[in-house]
């Protein structure tokens, strides 16, 4: 029987970068995986969608520039969408495919197997395909075996008319109309990516009171604003009461609280609502590893599991569902059961990006968050339309918030930017809150202009009393207000 220093089961972004840490610190590495390596990073999930988005994104551009030449829109087959989303898949999985071939012939200690894997004991791993079981032995054990669309039992998922972000990517052709069942990230982003082709009428339904719920506000309503003026629509406060195919549609009711009830029919519809572990199959109890009784999901004390030697990572640990986080954790693991002196995980400056219309990024806490937590805070927020390099792109819709600590540091405690480029601007705050740094310092940066993060600078500036602009008298575009839990409601700050 063969036996490595790791075994790490799952070639998802966890899995791989556990691996890739592995070799880098000279531990005989087995990979194994049971479908595709990339797992939900490449497909059906991270770049899939996001490729589409990019695609969604230029196609409405496009359109919107014809519009003003008073010409008809363009309407892209969906043909070219999931071609274009098949070769950038291709090309990730062409990257992975030749590195690990690469690296086994190295003599670096590296293999990768591929079939289901299994705990036997608590250091051995068997796995097994169609014609092949192989049985190996492990000094160390690292989970990273993400996850899959959760599914409810009331609603008869087919992968034909219902679906799942899996099955979504299978479709044949433009839906004329489709619900989604959730507004959350995942949801909100195929609301927005359908919406921006064009093509199809979108339902959304939002169980609470607006979408978005985990994020301010101010953010939630943008988005919402957008996504209604591309014609979708948003069922606010519905709860589902029945959803089922009848002949080629799909009919579902929805009740609300003051009584109503709505049936629509659409083509089709895609059930959202959050992603579930993949270690029902792995035989836990076998390795000595406990689960939570009321979820199901492993315990971990950071990512270590009731089993010292075997960690979990990524989607397999239920929480954190995020390719950075999984990656970050991967690299931990194979770090802390290596004997590496490691600091402890921290998610304070975990960095987002939702990509909907306009894009939404953020880091740290929250305005809610914070109080929450009962954090006492300032915040200031600019709006894009004060920033040039906004007004020269002609993207004026979104704004910047930063949110600092009520006391003389000011410590930056957390940011979001709605708008074009969001993404772009969080990374400096994102270390400054790891390193502590005081909100004064952001504002003396020299950012170039026109640039996107001048408006982070706006904000530093308008917390310090410095601002170009003054939010006494735009105050429709700045804002800087403080909240403590003494005092529930926002002042001025």
């Amino acid at each position: 029987m063969e036996h490595y220093d790791l075994c790490v089961i799952g070639a998802g972004p966890a899995g791989y970068a556990a691996a890739m840490r592995g070799i880098d610190l000279g531990l005989k590495t087995v990979l194994v995986e049971r479908d595709r390596v990339g797992g939900t990073g490449i497909y059906n999930g991270a770049l899939t969608s996001k490729t589409m988005w990019e695609i969604a994104q230029r196609a409405s551009n496009a359109n919107a520039l014809m519009r003003t030449r008073g010409r008809e829109p363009f309407r892209l087959d969906w043909s070219e969408v999931t071609k274009a989303v098949s070769e950038a898949a291709f090309e990730r999985k062409y990257l992975y495919a030749c590195h690990m071939q690469l690296l086994a012939s190295s003599g670096k200690g590296f293999h990768h197997e591929r079939g289901d894997a299994h705990f036997l004991d608590p250091n051995t791993v068997r796995i097994q395909r169609a014609d092949h079981i192989l049985d190996v032995k492990a000094s160390r054990i690292v989970i990273a075996t993400g996850s899959r669309p959760r599914c409810l039992p009331e609603i008869p998922v087919d992968e034909k008319r219902i679906l799942t972000s899996d099955g979504i990517f299978q479709l044949e052709e433009y839906p004329k109309s489709i619900v989604i069942i959730g507004a959350g990230v995942i949801g909100c982003e195929f609301a927005t990516i359908f919406s921006l082709l064009g093509n199809t009428r979108v339902h959304l339904i939002d169980r609470a009171d607006r979408i978005l719920p985990f994020e301010d506000e101010d953010v939630s309503e943008l988005i919402a604003t957008k996504l209604e003026r591309s014609g979708v629509i948003i069922h606010r406060q519905a709860k589902l009461e029945h959803i089922a195919p009848v002949n080629d549609e799909v009919e579902y009711t929805l009740s609300y609280p003051d009584g109503r009830r709505e049936t629509v029919r659409v083509e089709k519809a895609l059930l959202s609502v959050g992603r579930v572990a993949n270690t029902s199959t792995l035989d836990l109890a076998a390795a000595g590893i406990r689960t939570d009784a009321k979820s199901g999901n492993i315990i971990v004390d950071g990512t270590a599991t009731t089993a010292p030697h075997i960690h979990a990572v990524g989607d397999a640990t239920g929480t954190n569902m995020l390719v950075n986080l999984g990656e970050m954790e991967g690299r931990h693991a194979v770090e802390r059961i290596a004997g590496i002196e490691a600091a402890p995980l921290s998610y304070d400056n975990l960095s987002t990006i939702m990509f909907l219309d306009p894009e939404v990024a953020g880091v740290g806490l929250n305005e809610q968050e914070c109080r929450k937590r009962g954090i006492a805070y300032r915040m200031a927020r600019v709006d894009y339309s004060c920033l040039a390099r906004a007004i020269a792109m002609r993207r004026t819709q979104g704004f910047f918030k930063v949110i600092v600590s009520d006391d003389a540091d000011m410590r930056i405690l957390g940011m979001r930017a709605v708008g074009e480029h969001a993404s772009s601007a969080i990374e400096a705050v994102s270390l400054m809150i790891k390193l502590g740094i005081p909100v004064h310092e952001l504002a003396n940066l020299i950012h170039p202009h026109p640039s996107i993060t001048e408006g982070v600078q706006e904000c530093a500036r308008l917390l310090l009393g410095q601002s170009l602009f003054k939010p006494e008298v735009f105050a429709d575009k700045l804002r800087c207000v403080a909240w403590a839990p003494e005092l529930p409601s926002v002042r001025a700050a």
